[in-house]
């Protein structure tokens, strides 16, 4: 079957974010309203995955990890699979605001006919039988998963093998799947210096305004972009920049990330948000891997 949609990257990319992102605004809907620009911005630039960390060691930060978290699986998550896969919760009273993504996992078709064979589709697995599973991927009716027992409830990624006389499907991953597949939300209860250790990146970007003008270090950074499997870029809070955040565990800049960069050099306001910094330093950095 023919690709479509944009390529996944070769390699994977992570960002983390801090949990007090959401802390400069006090109201529930414009908190959701920021969680979404940051759930749009890693879908245009093609994030795989979005670390939420905590980054006020001496406060509980759990609420407020729960909540991005929260907000951004359901941004996620197909529409169609959203009623079968989230409870009633107070994070998503506002959720009707939010962006829709438009990924390639996202599909508008709800209709038998819409499939194609080959096409990939993320589902939830509806009754189970002897010989299969049946799992609603978002059309008219279920497909039939062969041979394979799901537990009912769960999400899968299937892919399809035929439409007609039956309607047939067999599970896949992400991995397998050419195009981009949306990306993974990962709530850490470590700081931020032993998440990038956990995490076993081979490449470590801190943003800062105290860091290299990218022009500066745009070729090495390039050829080291390219040439790592496993890529982390993180980002620093609206009070408090990484370098701060990292000395509450004893660390530098130095010591966390192979490279340091400002990517909005000469910025005109006192301060750059989160959301903010993503959309500027992402856009420079789908550049650099492309």
């Amino acid at each position: 079957m023919p690709r479509r949609g944009p390529p996944r990257r070769k390699g994977r990319l992570s960002v983390a974010i801090p949990a007090s992102t959401v802390s400069d605004v006090p109201h529930l809907r414009e908190k959701t309203y920021k969680v979404g620009l940051i759930g749009r911005a890693s879908a245009i630039f093609r994030v795989d995955e979005i670390i939420i960390y905590p980054d006020e060691p001496r406060k509980d930060q759990r609420r407020d990890l729960n909540l991005i978290a929260t907000i951004l699986s359901y941004m996620e998550t197909p529409q169609y699979l959203r009623k079968r896969l989230f409870e009633i919760k107070p994070e998503l009273r506002y959720a009707g605001i939010l962006p829709p993504l438009r990924t390639p996992h996202h599909p508008l078709g709800d209709k038998v006919k819409d499939l194609k064979v080959g096409e990939p589709r993320e589902g939830v697995s509806m009754s189970v039988s002897k010989d299969g599973t049946f799992v609603d991927v978002g059309v008219n009716r279920p497909v039939f998963v062969p041979n394979r027992r799901i537990p009912v409830g769960t999400r899968v990624t299937v892919r399809v093998i035929s439409v007609k006389p039956e309607l047939r499907a067999s599970l896949t991953s992400r991995e397998e799947i050419e195009v981009y597949w949306g990306y993974r939300v990962t709530a850490s209860r470590a700081t931020l210096g032993r998440t990038a250790k956990n995490g076993d990146f081979n490449l470590v970007i801190a943003t800062s305004r105290l860091g290299e003008p990218i022009a500066a270090v745009m070729d090495r950074l390039a050829e080291c972009w390219r040439s790592s499997e496993k890529i982390l870029v993180a980002f620093g809070a609206p009070a408090r920049g990484l370098r701060e955040i990292l000395a509450q565990e004893g660390l530098g800049l130095k010591d966390f990330a192979h490279f340091t960069v400002n990517t909005i050099p000469n910025q005109g306001t006192e301060t750059v948000r989160t959301e903010e910094a993503l959309y500027a330093t992402l856009s420079i950095f789908n550049l650099i891997a492309d």
